[in-house]
């Protein structure tokens, strides 16, 4: 079994970070589609994504959204 490919397999919000997670193009586009085009990472939320605990990608666009509303 192949492991998931962060450059070019499908992203939608129930696909798991994994270990090999990536921040590609394609993971871009898909936050950018959830977040808006004024999703950008930074070190903070990067060091969220990887913290080891379990999440999807769906957490993740809501996480993005969460601590923009926070900074507003």
């Amino acid at each position: 079994m192949k492991g998931f490919d962060w450059h070019a397999d499908a992203i939608d919000r129930n696909t798991a970070v994994t270990a090999t997670y990536r921040n590609t193009q394609n993971v871009r586009r898909f936050l950018t589609a959830q977040c808006g085009e004024d999703f950008a990472f930074d070190r903070p939320f990067m060091a969220w994504i990887k913290d080891g605990r379990a999440k999807t990608m769906g957490d993740i666009a809501d996480e993005w959204m969460r601590r923009r509303q926070k900074e507003k």
